[in-house]
């Protein structure tokens, strides 16, 4: 696409930070409307149709040229997909962001780039292994990307320092966590970037971690998983990364350490045994002969498809009467209700401005509580 004007730039930021308005429904709206200012406009009626009772909150042109001053302030840009400094390939995922808030070295966002990520409370081990992974991918011509954490993602980051590493925050650029790793962050600056689709001085939330995984993998042409418990983060990525149709690679561990038993499973399940970075290169680098062909033929959002009508009178509570806390997908609504898609669509878009309905990946729907 083409760089989007100030004036849009300002418009989709306000659109994108309006109640109840996701990267998902940003798409349809977007598509819907044309652009972010007419759909700006019909938010109010949209979500009154949906059952809000309240008119929707919209932030007013102060709010965001304040979050613009911060991101300023801190060194950040807000770059839209197909900008320099938005990472390819994450604009094919499902729910991508449609803005990122981008500092540091934006020409990073154009390298091929494999994602590491492992254990907060890594081992010795562990950390060394991650240094010497991102310091081979690195001089095989690999950005690595990581969330910043502790353990395995500060690891990562630290060995890529020369060759240039992304780093993907849970929280605003303003914000950094944990604050331990501001001097690392300050470091990654000079020759890569930080990213995250957050509000400048964010500070982030346990929920907002997940939302950041999904970036990690979406940037990524793979994801090595070193050291991972049962119940992890890290886990959450690879499972974005096989959602996304990314590679995941997983180094086996001792069944006795509770921190490689996520990692175990992995393999068992299908992921790339990996003990050494030959192993990763032998997957991911034929790739990058093809990385055009992948990126052009990548699956597009669902949300682009979508048709919005304005529904018949009764069809949103009939959704509503569908709708449960186990996702369901657009299918089953359009063939239970027998209505036209377009008018499905239409009605849950607008439960989900009025805050009834919640989209998850895939087109799938819950309810949510108004």
């Amino acid at each position: 696409m083409a760089g989007l004007s100030e004036q849009q730039r300002f418009d989709w930021l306000r659109l994108l930070r309006a109640e109840n308005v996701g990267p998902a429904t940003f798409r349809i709206l977007i598509n819907r409307f044309g652009g972010a200012a007419a759909a700006l406009e019909a938010l109010p009626g949209m979500s009154r149709r949906g059952g809000l009772s309240r008119p929707i909150r919209i932030p007013d042109a102060q709010d965001i040229e304040r979050e613009f001053a911060d991101a300023h302030r801190h060194g950040g840009q807000y770059v839209a997909y197909g900008e320099a400094g938005y990472p390819p390939r994450l604009a094919h995922i499902d729910q991508s962001p449609p803005l990122l808030c981008a500092c540091g070295n934006l020409a990073v966002a154009e390298q091929p780039m494999v994602a590491i990520v492992g254990a907060r409370n890594a081992s010795a081990g562990g950390r060394q292994l991650a240094r010497t992974f991102a310091h081979e991918l690195g001089e095989a011509g690999f950005v690595v990307v990581s969330g910043l954490a502790l353990g395995i993602d500060s690891a990562a980051h630290e060995a890529s320092l020369d060759h240039g590493t992304v780093a993907v925050l849970a929280g605003g650029i303003g914000r950094i966590y944990p604050e331990q790793h501001l001097p690392l962050a300050n470091r990654i600056l000079e020759t890569g970037m930080l990213v995250t689709e957050m509000h400048p001085t964010h500070t982030p939330r346990s929920r907002d971690f997940p939302r950041r995984n999904r970036i990690v993998s979406g940037c990524a042409l793979g994801v090595v998983v070193i050291e991972a418990a049962a119940r992890s983060g890290s886990l959450i990525t690879a499972r974005f990364a096989l959602e996304q149709n990314r590679e995941v690679f997983a180094v086996p561990g001792s069944p006795l350490d509770p921190r490689t038993e996520g990692t175990n499973r992995l393999i068992r399940d299908g992921a790339v045994l990996t003990g050494k970075t030959e192993h990763i290169l032998e997957v991911i680098a034929p790739m990058l002969a093809r990385q055009r062909d992948l990126l052009s033929n990548a699956q597009e959002n669902g949300e682009t498809e979508w048709i919005v009508d304005i529904p018949d009178a009764g069809l949103t509570d009939r959704l509503a009467g569908l709708l449960s806390p186990s996702p369901v997908g657009i299918d089953t609504l359009i063939r239970e209700t027998n209505a036209p898609a377009a008018q499905v669509q239409g009605a849950l878009l607008e439960m989900e401005l009025a805050g009834r309905a919640r989209r998850h990946s895939g087109n799938r729907f819950t309810a949510s509580a108004a």
